[in-house]
């Protein structure tokens, strides 16, 4: 954008059309008188090439003003800009990866690991300026991805995760929670944030949830709990026998008594997923709960123009004044 510092300097432009005005009136006043025998041959006589051009003086002094006049109005040309001012939220996302998270009853064509990573993709799109991390536990937990604000480099580790081997298979909440505890701790964001994703109960790990919990209340750390599960039991296809694959009863269990403790304490809610719509839903409840506060500061940077306009403006005045005493000079 455009702008003029000194506006009213541009009313000086007025008097330009007084100025050709006046040198048009002059020379229309001229009257010259000399005595031939006849005028034929002068007639056939044609202007000169520095008669023709007599009238440039008036040009360039017009505008040699013109740009002067532009330059004491300061034009200055301005780039918008905007500047975010928030404070962000850091959340640490802790998923299950337990041998459990292969069954497939939230989605009958995907397990509840697949299911999951999709639900946690689509919660990341909706959130900006946010720092996230992702924790992944069952009979061990470790950081699967430091607290950042690159939401490639999450996604990519997001899409790594695996189902936990037998070497480590299990569920360790408490763990788990403790890990993700462990990451905010140095955090010096307004609100920190654990959502903890699990299919079980704590049966491994030597923290507690409620220890864990405890920790993370006084960090003043909030912590949203989901249990992943259809209620009852659920058929699953176990692999092996003497006819191959065979379908089994197998009863969901979760102990959703201690996820609202661990949620409750912290000042954060237990969410039932029992299906992938479900869990959709409580991803986005709480996206919609943990917004950051955005605000913005509009700003414009000038830069001075007004030399495009002086340097030019002076080198036609200065054309003018030099050409009006030599070549085109009038003698009286």
């Amino acid at each position: 954008m455009i702008r003029f510092q000194d506006p009213a300097m541009l009313l000086l432009l007025a008097f330009i059309p007084f100025l050709v005005y006046r040198y048009v009136y002059r020379e229309r006043r001229k009257r010259g008188s000399i005595r031939f025998s006849s005028t034929y041959l002068l007639k056939r006589i044609g202007p000169s090439f520095t008669l023709r051009l007599r009238h440039s003086l008036i040009v360039l002094r017009c505008l040699a003003l013109v740009l002067l006049v532009l330059a004491l109005a300061r034009p200055q040309s301005g780039r918008e800009g905007r500047e975010i001012l928030t404070d962000g939220i850091d959340i640490v996302l802790a998923l299950d990866v337990s041998g459990s998270m292969e069954y497939k009853d939230l989605d009958p064509s995907r397990t509840r690991l697949q299911v999951s990573k999709e639900v946690v993709a689509q919660f990341v799109e909706t959130r900006t300026n946010d720092r996230l991390g992702l924790v992944v536990f069952a009979g061990e937990s470790y950081m699967q991805c430091p607290l950042t604000l690159d939401y490639g480099i999450f996604l990519g580790f997001l899409n790594q995760i695996q189902l936990a081997d037998q070497s480590w298979d299990g569920t360790a909440i408490g763990t788990g929670i403790a890990t993700a505890v462990n990451r905010l701790r140095s955090s010096v964001a307004k609100s920190k944030v654990v959502i903890l994703l699990t299919d079980g109960v704590n049966n491994k790990g030597e923290i507690d949830p409620l220890t864990a919990a405890n920790a993370a209340k006084a960090l003043g750390i909030r912590i949203y709990t989901i249990g992943a599960g259809s209620e009852g039991t659920i058929t699953q296809e176990v692999a092996g026998g003497f006819f191959g694959p065979r379908q089994v009863q197998v009863k969901v269990e979760i102990d959703e008594d201690t996820l609202k403790r661990v949620a409750e304490l912290t000042g954060g809610r237990y969410y039932r997923a029992t299906s992938n719509e479900k869990l959709s839903e409580i991803y986005d409840e709480i996206g919609e709960m943990e917004q950051t506060e955005i605000k913005t500061r509009d700003y414009v940077n000038y830069a001075e123009l007004f030399p495009n306009f002086l340097w030019p403006g002076l080198l036609l005045l200065g054309l003018e004044i030099l050409m009006a005493n030599t070549r085109f000079r009038r003698i009286p």
